[in-house]
């Protein structure tokens, strides 16, 4: 492949290549060429261009292949275009010499095709430079096209497409003969030509202006019949014509009408042309009227739908501005397409015109029209229904109904009515709560409007109204409950009219089935309002015959409504409704044989009615509550069922009784029991089975049923992967409603809900906007093939086989079009039968069964209907999958096989092709293994059968189906397969696109199957990679979207694989071209593919399509490009897209790939992003500013400027996107609001500069390119702001959350240039208002819990240092605190209970958090040394100015708090409640018994912060007794805080004593922290365990707590058991942290009370932990408790004390590592707790703690005593010192019995301290110091007669020694200062041997420094100490001895003076060491004056030299005097040194 890269084609490579490679090595050279040739250098090209102009010449005639010719033609049109164009009159004269050639063959065909296809490619590329050789072309062409097959019809007209094109108005003269010769050709047999010509005349339309003017019909006419019989390819291509013809006609463009003066078509014109096509089709347009109104024939469906396409494009052509201007007219004329006869002649057709003109609607008023402009659509639609009502009126109050029009007006404006509702709803539930005005403004009426349908005559006007009000409902939840309200009022006053009751019950069953799309759900009150209601009328009925019907149907809808709220609710009905079934149904068999004799025909049609209302409110039961399914519910449940099964074998007789029109109501009792039937366990009919086989038997074999009606379940039942043959990918288009309806099964795309009244409350099914069930007659056939495969499996074998011969029976008595039928659904029945037995796991049945399925599938195989054909396969492979034996698997292969080798007829080699490519897919590689082979090569070799497509598809169909299955088992037979797909891509007409499809299939296989093999570069690997890229290339330039949507996914496989051999600067453009096509197949495809590539090539991504739209702005022919890809990228693009697309996976995949983008790009790209998200934000509709909006300009007047840049900057950004297309909806708003908050989450990562003023400045100005978060604050605040104000609540909510966000990430963000204060102060205003509207009256109670949220964070972050400014924001607080002491609102209970809980909870945690943050800042104040007092006034008041007083938040708070306490604790005891098991708790203060389920989600996100404040408080107010929120409150007061609480108020509770009330507290609040603390859940955000931990410290620090904690040991104990447990699933240290705060209050708590009882009277009994034994029991001891967590901790940060550790086999060498700062503190703290513990226990405890206790001390000393640069002690060395001498110094262990054990504890401890603290080369950097003060604390606390063992002696000695012979002054220094307290311990007898072994070597050491003098700080301080020791000694010693001792220290301090010359130049160090010494002298000399002066008259030099420095120090010390006299000034700077100093 790599020779084929050369600007002039390799002749030789190509000679030396087999002949079947050689159209792809040309093919390969081609695409090389078309990159090279744009990019090479020009006078290359010119050099070589004869030479390429020959070689490419010379290709024409080589008969190339569809892409090859495409790609010839393009190169040699661009080679003339970059170079000479001599010779472009030659080759184009060649051309049209083959063209006329007259030689028909088919092997000269492709010569003549590509001739055709060069002559097209040189105009479109030259056009007008080919001057006037057009005229002689064009005829040519037109010759050509007469005598041409259909191959050649649409290559010619493609053709003359690209002429057209490229000359423009130039060919004017030709438009006429090209219009003429094409026009013919719309009706050609071939569909490819008919698009061909489509796309020609489209073209031809730019310019030829009697297109639309003159011939504007004559356009129309062939239009239409050209849709008669068409496909989907057709459909698109004409309808574009037609719509576009049509508004040309309306706004011509402006250049041709410029050159004639041209008649403009008028609106009306124009509408009548497309509604004749829309009314009688294709056929005669212009009949003479009588024959007209006799309305002969109905129209094509095929038309219809095409029209239906073509009035979308005429609108879409015109643009939204257009619509909006002249939507009245189009609205009325569009609805009067369903009033006219023609479009409703049957029941079905007219459901068919609803669907049509619905989707016309949707399309163009949903897609085409921003919000505003939906808003005033809506209150069109609004009026076009009132004003049709009024009609309906004035004819059915018309009392003498003699006029037949008028009742036929009525049943066709019923039409008109569905169609404008379904609008009304879709509109509404699209703008969401953005709808608000339609509904609030009076004038628009809507809700009226749409209630007064609801007592329309016709039912499916009924539905359509009672919908809409669920839409209304679901948009706006507010809506709900008084839209129910107002039903139930209406339906009780107008209960005698028929249709008021049926109207009121759908609109009362839309809203109920709504009820779960609303989140706050609906008071509880009204699902017993609803019950009462359908009781009444249900008992009512009997009463009056006029209306027993519609009031048996109203009373069972709403119960089946009613059954969807779900098990919470149904719960409490659930008794009586299984009374009401049980009475609806005779009770015994006597009875139903009784019945069946009693009645006339109506009674019968009420009571099958009646029966089926009730298995259809069963069925609603099953569906929505299986938890309520108890056993004993199905047993009652199936009486009823049960005698309905009965029932169903007497109907027959009844019927024919009673007349033909019961059939109906007895088809619908049967659907609805098999609907139930189906949900319910088999087992539960197991005796019934046979019985009902039998009936469904009969049901989908037509039995009984005369018409020949056919499932709609195939489709779905066969394998989605078989779309292609089954054409059902038509299900994935935007097309989808309509052409559902060209679908063959009955009634396909007829789904309306008059069919079925309880699809209105049901779920709707995922695909669908609008549920649509089927037909009666339809319906019930798919209940029963689909219970049929419920219950198959659980028949026995016997029944088995008779049903399986009963089917083959069945299908040879029936003929023709009826065998057709019975044969679709009893394969249908068997595939869902076959379905259920492998879903069950079950096998097929014995060898007779086996055979009778086997025979009925094999006949399927050979069926001319491809769909059964298709369903035959399916079916065969489901049965290999059933039976899964290797020989049964081998027989049917072994079958098709034969079949295959000597059939000839399409269509048993399709049929049997299938069947092996399912064999394969059921049974997998492994199972079908054997076969593969010869499957392979029979396949192979089918495919290249050109003489029939549908052979081909069908075989390469079944072999992508076996490259799937066999997985690596294929990879033998990769090559040859890929060979024979390149060689198809290349040769098969591109007109057969189901060949292509399959192809790109095959290839994606194949990519799978070598997979990441493509990565390699051996040369099979290489040419396999390389051939699947020009395979996919191939496929990309394919005209058919889905072959491209294929070419896109194989490179998505490749690049997935190998990703660096795909070419992305190619890809992406293209990719991005694709975003803009019509079709809905390939826009996902693209999409997906972009999310593919955004996850790991993010940047490239957005470059290359940044480089498309440069590229688009330089060419000028950019028309083909229909992108608009602007400064904001492929983002902004996709942003875009969000707006108008509707389908949920390529939404689902727009956002993935935006969130790729945004978290690999927003960081370097922020400012980039942040306009995104703000130009979308900035969208916000102002639709009549009655919001939030509009109210808050008066109350911010200070902030008016701001708030006007505000609008100003909306106000901007509209103008120019209105042009282009809508503003963002309020869904893409919301998620540009998301993506906000991803943006500043994705910042905690990333630079500390993006949260800090300072650094983000500092940083732009060193790098203008640099952007940092915090230097945008301002957009950040503004986004949420503006997001937090809008109409729409969920961008409310998202709003919040951001603002929240921001608050969180820059609160504590300095203000550089205003110390003291923070950068987020100056934003307080729009945080106020902001969060204002969230608290109105009429927000919902999710917005305000939100907010709740938001001001608890603002007020908690200290930003606001005004006490005035947080009050606004705490005013919200106190106003939301006061709707909770109230019960808020119980007037107007709009939402459910739960609602109110969740806003409730929220305020009280919002309150808990600000108290919580209020007592932090003041216990903080109070801890801080108080400032000295300042002398001047001026500091005083800058005090106030700058900083809070601590205690101002508090004294916000305080008010509240006796409120606030008791509503804490009622929340915190629900909370409790809550946990019980659910038969315990019945009500709390804050719920609701049916509302548990919800509320305890609530109290889960509320309860850790108001367990923390009602612990702070408990601790602040030291649980005071009597209880505070007791006395301040009123009796009033009481009360009514009685009645929020639920309480009852007449009885006060009984008085509890101070003793119980704590405990109950204290109970309460240990039990809720332990319950959480013992299983928090994995999703608990870590906030809540840390909040609840915090709590427990609090409460223990509490003396009351305290004292309750300890009395009860084992509370202590579980506590800590339950911490212990948290530790282990927690990792954080911050929580490891506030666990050991925790057991140290528990620890603390303990010891004091042990102290009490200790110092009580009868002391001598309180022995404590381990009593006399010793033993402590785990489980009793809290001593045992605190140790297992203890050492958990230390272990688990320490792994070295584990001593399994180091004996362990793959112990590493030892390396200490250094702890981070948190570690440490960790460390320190439960080595503090550790040694705290011997304090609680017994003496003979204390023998068995204290060994473990002594080992972590000393481990923990060894693992963290290092030496620090700084010389710190690190926490953990200091906690262990600290530790080590308290359990040395605890008393409680000295006693008799354990001393012996205690003195040699601590002897051993010792000896390994010192063991440790051996100078060791492994460890140079062990901390020498703590080592020795570890020995110093042994030898001053441990006695002497413990530590004075002489092997200890000689151990510390030796330590002693080293450090004084260390090389570290500061080790010399402590060593010195440890010394001292050593020597002067008073047990002489401990430190006399240390005198004497150690003071000798000291003062040595001190001598010494005479030699080497004193250079640094630390030598100095060093000397000091060793003086001061040696001055001690000097002290102690005797009178006697003293003069020996004195001997020594005088003259060593006497060798440190220097004389005067030396001091000069001494180092400061050396002076500083000459006058200490010279001071200590002068202080010793009077203290000892005798042995002083023995000492100094001893040696004379010693004299002279003190002498000497006494004098200079004094004469200096005059000098410096004299100075200060001199200098008075600069007396005051020792007052500064003070301020600033707080030591």
């Amino acid at each position: 492949m790599e020779l084929a890269h050369s600007l002039l084609l390799n002749e030789e490579a190509l000679a030396q290549i087999t002949e079947a490679k050689r159209p792809v090595f040309i093919f390969e050279w081609l695409r090389f060429l078309d990159k090279v040739l744009v990019a090479a250098n020009k006078v290359d090209v010119k050099e070589k261009q004869k030479k390429l102009v020959e070689q490419l010449t010379g290709l024409i005639s080589s008969a190339p292949g569809p892409p090859t010719r495409k790609l010839l033609a393009k190169n040699l049109a661009t080679l003339y275009n970059i170079g000479d164009t001599f010779t472009v009159f030659q080759t184009l004269d060649k051309c049209n010499d083959i063209i006329k050639s007259k030689d028909d063959t088919p092997a000269y065909l492709p010569t003549k095709l590509a001739a055709v296809a060069c002559v097209g490619a040189f105009y479109e590329k030259m056009g007008r430079m080919l001057g006037s050789s057009f005229p002689e072309t064009i005829n040519n062409l037109l010759k050509a096209l007469k005598s041409a097959e259909s191959q050649g019809r649409s290559e010619i007209l493609l053709s003359l497409q690209k002429v057209l094109n490229g000359l423009g108005g130039a060919a004017a003269s030709c438009h006429r003969d090209i219009y003429k010769n094409a026009r013919s050709l719309l009706t050609d047999r071939s569909m490819a030509v008919r698009c061909a010509v489509a796309k020609c005349l489209l073209e031809l339309q730019n310019e030829a202006v009697f297109m639309w003017t003159t011939e504007l019909e004559n356009v129309a006419t062939p239009c239409f019949k050209a849709l008669e019989v068409s496909n989907y390819g057709v459909r698109v291509a004409v309808s574009k014509l037609l719509g576009t013809v049509m508004a040309t006609a309306l706004m011509p463009k402006q250049a041709a009408v410029m050159r004639q003066n041209v008649k403009r078509a008028s609106l009306d014109e124009v509408l009548e042309l497309l509604a004749t096509g829309f009314l009688r089709g294709g056929s005669g347009l212009f009949k003479s009227g009588g024959e007209m109104l006799k309305g002969g024939g109905s129209v094509s469906r095929e038309v219809r739908v095409g029209v239906t396409q073509a009035y979308v494009i005429f609108v879409t052509t015109l643009g939204g501005p257009w619509l909006e201007r002249n939507f009245a007219t189009f609205l009325s004329h569009v609805l009067d397409l369903v009033s006219h006869p023609r479009a409703i002649q049957t029941h079905v057709e007219a459901v068919y015109s609803r669907r049509c003109v619905s989707f016309i609607l949707r399309a163009t008023v949903g897609s085409l029209l921003g919000e505003k402009a939906q808003i005033a659509a809506a209150k069109e639609i609004c009026q076009a229904i009132s004003k049709q009502m009024r009609a309906v009126e004035a004819v059915v109050n018309d009392a003498n109904n003699e006029n037949k029009a008028g009742t036929a007006d009525v049943s066709a404006s019923q039409h008109v009515m569905v169609c404008a509702l379904k609008e009304l709803g879709s509109l509404v539930q699209s703008l969401s709560a953005t709808a608000s005005p339609l509904i609030q403004e009076p004038s628009v009426g809507l809700l009226e409007t749409v209630t007064s349908v609801l007592l329309h005559p016709s039912m499916a006007a009924r539905l359509a109204a009672a919908w809409c009000l669920r839409c209304v409902a679901v948009a706006l939840p507010y809506q709900l409950t008084p839209l129910l309200d107002r039903c139930t009022e209406r339906l009780n006053n107008l209960k005698t009219s028929p249709e008021a009751v049926s109207g009121y019950s759908f609109a009362m069953a839309a809203l109920l089935g709504g009820v779960h799309q609303c989140p706050l759900g609906i008071p509880h009150s009204k699902g017993k309002m609803v019950v009462s209601i359908a009781e009444d009328l249900l008992r009512t009925a009997a009463q009056n015959s006029r209306l027993s019907l519609q009031r048996t149907q109203a009373g069972w809808l709403l119960l089946g409504a009613l059954m969807t709220l779900g098990p919470s609710l149904v719960r409490y009905h659930l008794p009586k409704m299984l009374l009401l079934w049980r009475n609806v149904f005779p009770r015994s068999q006597k009875e139903l044989e009784a019945e069946k004799a009693r009645g006339d025909s109506f009674t019968w049609q009420v009571t099958l009615e009646g029966r089926a209302g009730a298995l259809c409110a069963m069925r609603s039961f099953v569906a929505h509550c299986p938890e309520l399914l108890t056993e004993d519910v199905i047993r009652r449940l199936m009486t009823p069922i049960d005698c309905a099964m009965t029932m169903m074998s007497h109907i027959p007789s009844v019927i024919k009784a009673h007349g033909a029109h019961l059939k109906a109501s007895a088809a619908m009792v049967r659907l609805r029991l098999y609907d139930i039937l189906a949900l319910l366990p088999p087992k539960t009919y197991e005796g019934k089975t046979f019985a009902l086989l039998r009936e469904l038997v009969a049901e989908f074999t037509l039995t009984d049923n005369s018409a020949n009606t056919t499932t709609s379940l195939l489709r779905s039942l066969c394998h989605y992967d078989d779309s292609v043959l089954l054409g059902s990918w038509l299900q994935e288009t935007d097309h989808k409603s309509i052409e559902d309806q060209l679908q063959p099964n009955s009634a396909s795309g007829s789904g309306a809900l008059e069919h079925d009244p309880s699809s209105i409350y049901l779920r709707v099914p995922a695909n669908e906007a609008i549920p649509g069930p089927l037909p009666l007659g339809v319906s019930v056939i798919d209940a029963s093939v689909a219970l049929f495969g419920v219950v198959f499996p659980h028949v026995s074998f016997k029944h088995r086989l008779q049903m399986l011969d009963h089917f083959a029976e069945c299908i040879k008595q029936a003929k023709g079009v009826r065998q057709q039928a019975v044969q679709l659904n009893i394969f249908t029945a068997v595939l869902s039968a076959l379905k259920g037995l492998a879903e069950n796991k079950s096998s097929l049945g014995p060898e007779e069964v086996r055979k009778s399925a086997l025979a009925l599938v094999m006949g399927a195989l050979d069926n001319p209907n491809p769909i059964l054909r298709c369903a035959a396969g399916e079916a065969l492979g489901r049965m290999a999958q059933v039976v899964g034996e290797a020989t049964f698997i081998a027989r049917m292969a072994q079958h098709s096989f034969d079949k295959l080798k000597s059939a000839r007829d399409v269509v048993s080699r399709t049929g049997h092709s299938l069947a092996l490519g399912c064999l394969h897919r059921y049974v997998g590689g492994i199972g079908s293994g054997q076969h593969l082979k010869t499957s392979v090569s029979i396949l192979l070799a089918l495919a290249q059968d050109g003489t029939s497509h549908e052979v081909q598809t069908w075989a390469l169909h079944s072999l992508a189906l076996i490259v799937d299955s066999s997985g690596p088992m294929y990879r033998g037979y990769v090559e040859p397969t890929l060979s024979l797909v390149l060689t198809l891509l290349l040769t098969v007409p591109p007109s057969h696109t189901e060949v292509h499809q399959c192809l790109g299939r095959c290839l994606g296989a194949l990519i799978t199957t070598v997979g990441p093999e493509l990565q390699g570069n051996s040369a099979t690997i290489s040419t396999i990679r390389s051939s699947c890229l020009v395979g996919c290339a191939i496929m990309q330039d394919h005209s058919d979207s889905l072959v491209q949507a294929a070419a896109i996914s194989c490179l998505q496989q490749l690049h997935m694989f190998a990703p660096r051999h795909v070419n992305l600067s190619s890809l992406v453009p293209c990719l991005c071209v694709h975003l803009g096509s019509s079709h809905l197949l390939l826009r996902r495809a693209a999409v997906a593919c972009l999310r593919q590539l955004a996850q790991r090539e993010a940047a490239e991504v957005c470059e290359y399509a940044m480089s498309l739209a440069k590229k688009a702005g330089d060419n000028k022919d950019s028309t083909m490009i229909n992108l608009n890809i602007t400064e904001t990228g492929l983002e902004g693009v996709l942003f875009g897209m969000l707006d108008r697309e509707t389908d949920k996976k390529l939404c689902s995949d727009i956002h993935d790939t935006l969130g790729h983008m945004l978290s690999s790009l927003a960081v370097e790209k922020l400012s980039h992003w942040l306009k995104l998200c703000k130009d979308v934000l900035a969208a916000s509709t102002d639709i009549g500013a009655t919001g939030p909006l509009g109210v808050r300009k008066e109350e911010d007047s200070e902030k008016k400027d701001e708030m006007d840049d505000d609008s100003m900057f909306t106000a901007l950004g509209e103008d120019e996107k209105s042009k282009l297309s809508v503003a963002p909806r309020w869904v893409t708003r919301v998620f540009a609001a998301d993506c906000l908050c991803r943006i500043i989450m994705l910042f905690e990562n990333a630079d500390k500069a993006h949260f800090d003023l300072a650094a983000a400045r500092s940083a732009k100005l060193k790098n203008p390119k640099n952007d940092l978060l915090v230097l945008h604050l301002s957009d950040l605040i503004r986004m949420a702001f503006m997001a937090a104000t809008d109409h729409s609540n969920q961008l409310r909510m998202a709003g919040l959350q951001a603002l929240e966000d921001i608050i969180k990430k820059f609160a504590a963000v300095p203000e550089p240039e205003f110390p003291g204060h923070v950068i987020l102060e100056q934003y307080q205003a729009n945080v106020g208002a902001a969060l204002r509207p969230a608290f109105s009256q009429d927000t919902p109670s999710d917005i305000t819990a939100k907010a709740c949220q938001v001001c608890s964070a603002w007020i908690g972050s200290g930003v606001v240092s005004d006490l005035n400014d947080l009050r606004r924001v705490h005013n919200l607080l106190v106003s939301s605190l006061d709707k909770v002491r109230t019960g808020k609102g119980s007037s107007l209970q709009l939402y459910s209970e739960s609602a109110t809980t969740m806003e409730k909870l929220a305020v009280l945690k919002a309150w808990a958090e600000v108290y919580v943050v209020a007592m932090r800042v003041k216990k903080e104040a109070e801890n801080k040394p108080p400032k000295v007092l300042k002398s001047s006034e001026e500091d005083e008041d800058d005090f106030g100015e700058d900083v809070l007083p601590p205690d101002s938040l508090i004294t916000l708070v305080q008010p509240e708090l006796p409120a606030l306490n008791r509503l804490w604790l009622a929340a915190l005891k629900d909370y409790a409640l809550l946990t019980l098991p659910p038969e315990l708790p019945a009500r709390g203060a804050f719920y609701t018994p049916e509302t548990i389920d919800m509320a305890r989600l609530h109290y889960r996100n509320s309860w850790a912060p108001i367990l923390h404040a009602v612990a702070t408080w408990l601790n602040s107010t030291g649980f005071s007794v009597n209880d505070p929120s007791e006395e301040g409150l009123t009796n009033s007061q009481k009360v009514a805080a009685a009645v929020v609480l639920n309480q009852n108020s007449s009885t006060p509770p009984a008085a509890k004593s101070p003793e119980n009330a704590v405990r109950d507290k204290m109970h309460l609040l240990l039990g809720v922290s332990i319950e959480f603390l013992c299983f928090p859940r994995a999703e608990e955000p870590i906030e809540h365990v840390t909040a609840c931990l915090q709590a427990l410290r609090t409460l223990l620090d509490c003396p009351s707590a305290r004292v309750h904690i300890a009395d009860d040991q084992l509370l202590g104990v579980e506590l800590l058991n339950v911490l212990h447990r948290l530790l282990l699933t927690r990792d954080p240290t911050s929580v490891q942290l506030q666990v050991t705060g925790v057991v140290q209050e528990v620890i603390h708590a303990t010891q004091d009370c042990l102290q009490e009882r200790r110092h009580a009277k009868d002391a001598p009994s309180v022995l404590g932990e381990g009593g006399e034994s010793g033993g402590l029991v785990p489980g009793k001891s809290l001593v045992f408790a605190a140790m297992e967590l203890l050492v958990f901790i230390l272990v688990r940060q320490l792994p070295h004390l584990n001593t399994k550790v180091k004996d362990s086999p793959s112990h590493v060498a030892y390396k200490a590592q250094r702890l981070p700062e948190e570690n440490a503190r960790l460390v320190a703290a439960t080595v503090t707790i550790l040694a705290d513990l011997p304090s609680l226990c017994s003496p003979a405890g204390n023998m068995t703690v204290l060994p473990t206790i002594l080992y972590l001390l000393t481990g923990v000393l060894r693992e963290t005593a290092e030496k620090t640069a700084d010389n710190q002690v690190p926490p953990p060395v200091s906690a262990a010192l600290q530790g080590i001498k308290t359990v040395i110094t605890c008393s409680l262990a000295k006693t008799e019995k354990t001393h012996k054990e205690w003195t040699s504890l601590i002897r051993s401890t010792l000896a390994s301290v010192l063991e440790y603290s051996q100078p060791d080369e492994s460890r140079p950097d062990m901390d020498e110091v703590s080592m020795l003060t570890a020995v110093t604390l042994f030898l001053l606390h441990a006695g002497s007669e413990v530590v004075g063992v002489t092997s200890l002696q000689n151990g510390c000695m030796n330590r002693f020694k080293h450090a004084l012979n260390s090389g570290d002054p500061w080790v010399q220094a402590k060593c010195y200062q440890l010394l001292l307290s050593l020597f002067q311990h008073s047990n002489r007898a401990l430190a006399t041997p240390y005198i004497h072994s150690l003071a000798p070597l000291l003062v040595e050491k001190l001598r010494s420094v005479e030699q080497n003098r004193v250079s640094s700080g630390p030598e100095l301080q060093a000397v000091q100490e060793g003086i001061r020791v040696l001055e001690t000694l000097v002290a102690m010693a005797e009178e006697a001895n003293r003069v020996q001792l004195l001997a020594l220290l005088v003259p060593i301090l006497i060798s440190y003076l220097l004389d005067e010359n030396a001091f000069l130049s001494a180092s400061p160090s050396s002076k500083d060491l000459h006058e200490f010494a010279l001071q200590d002298l002068v202080r010793i000399g009077p203290l000892y004056p005798n042995a002083f002066k023995m000492v100094i008259g001893a040696a004379p030099e010693l004299k002279t030299r003190l002498e000497v420095a006494i004098r200079a120090s004094q004469a200096s010390s005059k000098a410096k005097a004299a100075s200060r006299l001199n200098q008075p000034t600069v007396q005051a700077a020792p007052t500064i040194k003070l301020k600033t100093s707080f030591f």
